[in-house]
């Protein structure tokens, strides 16, 4: 198999994870056959730097004609103070995901049995391990509505169509069906007009098409406490563009650090942009210390969603628990005083487990 991945390193520690990404997906080539042609582009605020804007049009162009996108993070303070829509995350990120149709966002968040304790929670509320997927509408809502300033006020649009809910509900649904089989919207039914158009086309398009789903409902406060007072209540996670930015860094931190979540964001087809939700934490930039296990499952999910490689998936998310249960800790994930390593001597774990 070949095929052509833009890598976008993007800022602060992005260049770090995402190249111990590449290398992990190199080693699978090799292992399986495959060819993989990395094509690096400049993306976020280097580009700002480089090219005086945050997304250039090559980049969006080496996008559209790839078979999938890896992107390391994007921002900090150094670009902080340009306009808003000029900064890395607004004028780079949201653009993509818009120009590329990435209305489906999944965020799976699974609290390895090794890092039990580097979750905040109790060792009883994490018996059995947390294993659950938030599916984010990523195109749509508030992030992407009518917003304005005038002198003394300033306001954003939350607006979504049935059809945009429509898809997203599709996607959560199917996925259940690979999982656990039950769904959990999670909305504002009882405040907001969007959220009570969102849970009635959710409750058409699941008892209409996927009647073998459970299907239930949270408000979002509920379901943010719920996350941290019973995290196994939950398989799959439906919810809009801002609720979902919210509630699935909430996951991350249950599940031991945001150093280990990777995410998807995907289209109608196999196309889909792969990175690790964390930020490009400009403090550890250059460090070394950056956890790759994110950028890494990142690359497992691109594999398994975008190039049908379920089995070359599973090896590197198998690789990652030999690496965390043989004690390998980057700094985020290591107990009080214990023992840490680098980015590179993770990904080296990694590299050898496969």
């Amino acid at each position: 198999m070949k095929k052509t991945i833009v890598v976008l390193p993007g800022d602060g520690i992005g260049p770090e994870t995402t190249a111990a990404a590449v290398e992990v997906l190199r080693a699978v080539a090799a292992r399986h056959g495959h060819e993989f042609v990395f094509r690096p582009c400049l993306f976020g605020g280097c580009a700002i730097d480089a090219a005086g804007e945050a997304l250039p049009p090559e980049t969006l162009a080496a996008c559209r004609a790839a078979d999938a996108v890896l992107l390391g993070a994007v921002g900090g303070p150094k670009w902080d103070r340009l306009p808003a829509d000029k900064r890395p995350e607004r004028g780079a990120l949201l653009p993509l995901r818009k120009e590329l149709g990435l209305f489906c966002n999944l965020r799976p968040a699974v609290l390895h049995e090794a890092l039990r304790d580097a979750s905040p929670l109790r060792r009883e509320l994490t018996e059995g391990g947390i294993d659950l997927v938030v599916v984010r509408e990523l195109t749509g809502g508030i992030y992407f509505g009518e917003r304005g300033t005038a002198e003394t006020e300033a306001w954003d649009v939350m607006r979504y169509s049935v059809p945009e809910v429509e898809r997203i509900a599709r996607k959560a649904f199917a996925l259940a069906r690979t999982r656990r089989g039950k769904v959990t919207n999670v909305d504002k039914h009882n405040v907001l007009a969007s959220s009570r158009l969102w849970r009635a086309t959710v409750e058409r398009v699941g008892n209409g098409e996927f009647p073998d789903v459970a299907l239930d409902h949270l408000y979002v406060d509920n379901a943010a406490q719920q996350l941290v007072r019973n995290p196994r209540r939950f398989d799959v996670i439906l919810t809009g563009n801002l609720f979902g930015d919210i509630l699935s860094d909430e996951a991350a931190t249950i599940a031991g650090s945001l150093g280990m979540l990777p995410s998807a964001s995907l289209r109608e087809d196999s196309f889909g942009l792969y990175e690790p939700i964390h930020g490009s934490a400009p403090d550890i930039a250059g460090k070394g210390i950056a956890n790759p296990l994110a950028a890494i499952l990142s690359a497992a999910m691109m594999l398994r969603h975008s190039f049908g490689l379920a089995n070359e998936a599973a090896e590197i998310e198998r690789a990652v628990g030999v690496a965390l249960d043989a004690g390998v800790r980057t700094p985020d994930i290591a107990p009080p005083g214990g023992k840490s390593v680098g980015t590179e001597e993770m990904a080296s774990a990694v590299l050898h487990a496969l």
